[in-house]
């Protein structure tokens, strides 16, 4: 199947030329038009927006415009492949932005990796949107690019491959506590990768209200007690997390937890490991497109409820479930920033889609295609901005 997928991806590529196209909304077909859409028309709508710029939001395209903008260094599972094979995946997400929540979004790639310029030029370009989406800028870099644009720019600036992959599988996760009858408080949850999902994922749970998390990374689980010898992001997360201060790999971590997330490598969960957690393990295993553990497997070894990052299986977690709702409803709201409680809202949104009705250990969360997902989400969004303001 994937195989048939790639070859077809590859044909409409060479039929289209890209996934996108630019259709104005007016029309130009006589001189009166065209003095109406250009010259000298269009003088009275630059010499109004010169005396406030914020009539940009009402007679722009700024008001529905989102850049996706990557440097191309970390690029789905392809790594640093470069801007210009980076561009059908960011034409692929403003696709995406438009088919589930009619924002135009216009796809950048950048042919530099230097944390100050991409920063210069995102900061450059932003009067043009109403918001930016990085999207596959490789960690540590990420993090400090992200945060630096939100603090130098008034318009919401939000990393996908940090934060839509956290909101979703916090969705996913407030519905599987209903099903195994704990709170986010009272449950052990362990991530495995440090990189900028998993450290997204844990600040996310965190500010949910969960207390116990021990995040694992390639080394071993990060532990304040060993604080020097780790890089400032990992200090960072150490302070907030794994409070019991164990030592060790996976499997110790994994010891009486009832929530495992995935955001690392293919086979890194083994079977046995999961008979070690605690009742009704809760197996989240995202890495793409080979999973930590495969869901048959995971059932086999216990768990109660599995999630993949795959279509062919059940409790698919899909960042598209989050992303194009969240920017509709912060471009609707005039949101300057996406704020950690937006997030949280968003997920609490997506996990409102599934009624106790649906609930089930192979139902906890909405499918992409779910009608009103994105309208849900980008509600519960603009009411967060307003609670906020």
């Amino acid at each position: 199947m994937s195989e048939d997928v790639k070859e077809i991806a590859l044909q409409q590529a060479k039929q289209y030329g890209g996934k996108l196209e630019v259709v104005p909304k007016v029309t130009i077909d006589d001189r009166r038009e065209l003095s109406i859409a250009y010259t000298p028309g269009v003088a009275a709508v630059s010499s109004a927006i010169a005396q406030d710029k914020k009539l940009a939001y009402e007679m722009t395209t700024k008001k529905n415009t989102v850049a996706v903008v990557s440097d191309g260094s970390a690029v789905l599972g392809l790594g640093n492949i470069g801007p210009e094979a980076a561009m059908p995946v960011m034409e692929g997400k403003a696709a995406l932005f438009k088919r589930f929540a009619d924002v135009d979004s216009i796809p950048i790639v950048l042919d530099t990796q230097d944390t100050e310029a991409i920063i210069a030029t995102v900061k450059a370009i932003a009067p043009t949107f109403g918001g930016i989406n990085l999207e596959d800028i490789s960690a540590p870099r990420c993090f400090e690019i992200e945060q630096r644009l939100i603090e130098e720019c008034d318009i919401p600036i939000f990393h996908d491959d940090q934060h839509g992959t956290a909101i979703v599988v916090l969705a996913a996760a407030f519905n599987s506590l209903k099903l195994i009858g704990k709170t986010l408080a009272e449950v052990k949850i362990v991530v495995n990768g440090g990189g900028s999902a998993g450290l997204s994922v844990t600040k996310k749970f965190l500010a949910a209200g969960a207390k116990d998390i021990v995040v694992v990374d390639k080394a071993g689980i990060i532990n304040e007690a060993e604080a020097k010898n780790l890089a400032p992001h990992h200090a960072a997360i150490a302070k907030v997390t794994n409070r019991q201060h164990l030592s060790g790999d996976l499997q110790t971590a994994l010891k009486d937890a009832d929530i495992f997330i995935g955001v690392s490598a293919p086979g890194a969960l083994k079977q046995e490991w999961i008979k070690e957690m605690a009742e009704k393990p809760v197996i989240f295993a995202m890495a793409n497109p080979t999973p930590e553990i495969f869901p048959d497997e995971a059932l086999a070894g216990g768990a109660y409820i599995v999630g993949t990052g795959r279509s062919d299986f059940p409790n698919q977690i899909n960042n598209v479930l989050a992303f194009p709702g969240i920017f509709r409803g912060a471009l609707d709201a005039r949101a300057r920033k996406i704020t950690v409680d937006m997030q949280i809202a968003a997920a609490k949104g997506i996990a409102s889609l599934i009624s106790e009705a649906e609930l089930s250990t192979t139902n906890i969360i909405p499918d992409a295609f779910q009608p009103g997902v994105a309208k849900v989400v980008a509600a519960a969004v603009s009411e967060a901005v307003l609670t906020t303001v």
